[in-house]
């Protein structure tokens, strides 16, 4: 193998093993998949990480252009090879891939392929995705060819490993934070509720004989309330969701929707773009106001398919939810679905929400915040 080739094993190498401190499992695989086309030489190059609904979580992909990805349309469903490459460990290799007996098509604005390598990308016997090149310069691929394809999905699937971890780790830190915050409401806060129930029943019963002592346990209450209120806003201040503590707004709404889609049947999608700089204010604001349009979405609108966009918007980032749901009509009922609470986290981050609606009609709600 040329040094140049060595060196690239080297960087891809690298990528996988700094996952651990970046946490960003996606720009991994997006480098394995550029690497893989350039070192064997391919035209086109893909990786596809089911999503346990006949679709693919990831789907990326390596010498398309933007005009042929809209060509293309949506991720691809798990049919025909990209299916059976997810139900059989073992490599692809074929000059003509319109010869497999698995092949069913493409759609219109597809790219033609002739020769194709496809490797499962495994962990034990455990399929976790799929590796796969298209149309070899000076082509046909060989066992070489293979060889390294494998080499490179196994260096995949370390990555892939290492999300699924960090993912349980990040779930026992939630249950963790959920258990250390019910604590600080029961020793901090708890305590100081009663107490104020309790001078408040005191002053009740002397308003009538002792208006001077009412009046001195009534000053009582305020002062509770008071603290109590500071109590809650000292607990609160170290609140911002765990999932931005991670990888940032787009990796938590994407795990977001992927939680959604195993509790809901209604059909969920997510686009990404990389995103600016935020600050930690436009990103909390931007995954609070997402979480509560899903939720009514799902919960009050019935809807059955919902797209979540998160799109580049100089200086700033735009999201947008949109669903098919029953809708409403705004001027009639001003106050539904926390318009006004999502609203205000819009303009506390410095940005601006905007709700588009009718009976049955959907609802697209659109945020827009600064960037950092």
């Amino acid at each position: 193998m040329a040094g140049c080739d060595r060196d690239e094993l080297r960087e891809v190498s690298a990528a996988v093993l700094a996952v651990t401190a970046h946490r960003s499992v996606r720009e991994v695989l997006q480098t394995i998949v550029a690497a893989a086309r350039r070192l064997l030489g391919a035209q086109y190059a893909a990786l596809g990480i089911p999503d346990g609904n006949g679709s693919f979580r990831e789907f990326l992909a390596d010498g398309l252009t933007a005009e042929q990805w809209r060509r293309i349309g949506p991720i691809p469903r798990q049919h025909g090879l990209l299916g059976a490459m997810l139900r059989d460990p073992d490599p692809v290799r074929t000059a003509d891939i319109r010869t497999h007996p698995s092949f069913e098509g493409w759609p219109s604005g597809h790219p033609e392929m002739a020769d194709f390598l496809g490797m499962p990308i495994v962990d034990g016997a455990e399929i976790l995705g799929e590796l796969f090149l298209a149309n070899k310069h000076g082509g046909p691929f060989d066992a070489g060819d293979e060889e390294l394809l494998k080499l490179l999905a196994a260096h995949a699937a370390i990555a892939i490993v290492n999300a699924r971890l960090y993912e349980r780790g990040r779930e026992l830190s939630i249950v963790e934070e959920r258990q250390r915050i019910a604590r600080e409401l029961h020793d901090a806060v708890t305590q100081k509720l009663f107490s104020l129930r309790l001078t408040a029943d005191a002053a009740l019963a002397l308003i009538g004989r002792d208006p001077a002592r009412a009046a001195a346990e009534l000053d009582v209450v305020r002062r509770l309330a008071a603290e109590a209120t500071a109590e809650l806003k000292a607990i609160v201040v170290g609140l911002r969701p765990i999932d931005l503590a991670g990888e940032g707004l787009g990796s938590a709404l994407r795990r977001q929707i992927e939680l959604l889609r195993r509790v809901h049947p209604a059909e969920l999608s997510f686009q990404a773009d990389a995103l600016p700089p935020l600050t930690a204010a436009s990103e909390e604001a931007a995954y609070r106001v997402a979480q509560e349009a899903l939720h009514n979405a799902l919960r009050h609108a019935a809807a059955t398919a919902i797209t979540v966009e998160l799109r580049r918007a100089p200086p700033g980032v735009t999201l947008t939810i949109a669903d098919n749901g029953r809708g409403f009509a705004l001027a009639e009922q001003p106050g539904r679905l926390g318009l006004a609470s999502m609203r205000e986290r819009a303009r506390a981050a410095g940005g601006r929400l905007l709700i588009s609606s009718a009976p049955g009609d959907g609802t697209v709600v659109t945020m827009e915040v600064p960037g950092a």
